[in-house]
């Protein structure tokens, strides 16, 4: 990419050029996820847990029409509080840089603005997918093509448990997506540990998971992303059934409303979080805390491989 285009972070040019650890971020959560300034205090205390766990954290947007790697706390403080930042999509990349607009960052264009800085490992809260309904709607995530063609790992607690999980894996499959899960032989949904459905694989801690990164790009030559479902910690989740119902309630509100497009899955998430009283986004915030760390250890482990 052209200079002009994409900005580094000093500290991020300098971990890339080193071979040490990285760990992209998305900006999403910052301009759409949470009021300020709970959403600059969380990008905060998120970057903070990716140092501690020995990585470098490069938060990731677009500013003025140019894609920054790692982000200056001005900026961050920029993304939570300026109003009209875009929600991107990979689709949405060109324009932004076109137009020299500002946009925040979802997991697909996170991951396609990582790989182009050269950073394998990228911590989010959950992936998207296969909508429910998708069969007459055609709803299907980016995230999930922009994995089959894009060499990042993406670190999450699963697909949102207010999509298709099960027609997501099946899709992730036909896609060539290698989807594992830390730990558990069960697939988590986000804010529960399970989901009714088996670990498509499991890998058990960060030294495993990063050996299955060095055999996807660097032994297999293998061009895809690839899915590590990280469960959210048993102290923090909301049961499977405990949930799904303020799911299917958020499900019928939106159909009722005839929302559509990139506007179906914040409205679904605002709508759990008030059905549970809050309880969803403690559960949300948990996960992506524990998605930090271990991408972090990951990156470590990965870097060591490398040599």
């Amino acid at each position: 990419m052209n200079t002009t285009t994409i900005s580094v972070l000093p500290a991020v040019a300098e971990a890339l050029a080193a071979g040490q650890p990285v760990v992209a971020l998305e900006s999403t959560i910052i301009s759409h996820g949470m009021p300020y300034p709970q959403n600059v205090e969380m990008a905060t205390e998120v970057e903070a847990i990716v140092r501690a766990n020995g990585a470098t954290p490069a938060t990731i947007a677009v500013l003025d029409g140019v894609c920054c790697v790692g982000l200056s706390p001005e900026q961050l403080e920029r993304l939570g509080t300026e109003q009209g930042v875009f929600k991107a999509t990979t689709r949405d990349l060109p324009w932004l840089v076109a137009t020299r607009r500002t946009g925040a960052t979802t997991v697909a264009a996170t991951m396609r603005v990582a790989a182009l800085a050269g950073i394998r490992v990228f911590a989010t809260g959950g992936i998207g997918g296969v909508h429910r309904g998708a069969a007459t709607t055609f709803d299907v995530s980016a995230d999930l093509t922009e994995l089959a063609v894009t060499p990042v790992a993406v670190v999450s607690a699963g697909i949102k448990s207010i999509l298709d999980i099960r027609h997501t894996l099946e899709r992730m499959e036909t896609l060539g997506v290698p989807v594992v899960v830390n730990g558990s032989d069960d697939f988590p949904s986000f804010y529960s540990r399970t989901s009714g459905l088996p670990a498509p694989r499991r890998l058990d801690g960060p030294a495993e998971l990063a050996a299955m990164l060095h055999a996807t790009w660097n032994q297999l030559g293998m061009a895809t992303g690839i899915s590590i479902a990280n469960p959210i910690p048993a102290a923090d989740e909301i049961p499977a059934d405990e949930i799904a119902a303020f799911i299917d309630e958020a499900l019928r509100s939106l159909d009722e409303q005839g929302i559509t497009g990139q506007d179906v899955t914040p409205f679904l998430l605002k709508r759990v979080v008030e059905g549970t009283g809050g309880r969803s986004l403690v559960a949300n915030l948990a996960l992506v805390r524990n998605n930090a760390a271990t991408a972090a250890q990951i990156a470590v482990e990965y870097a060591k491989l490398l040599g």
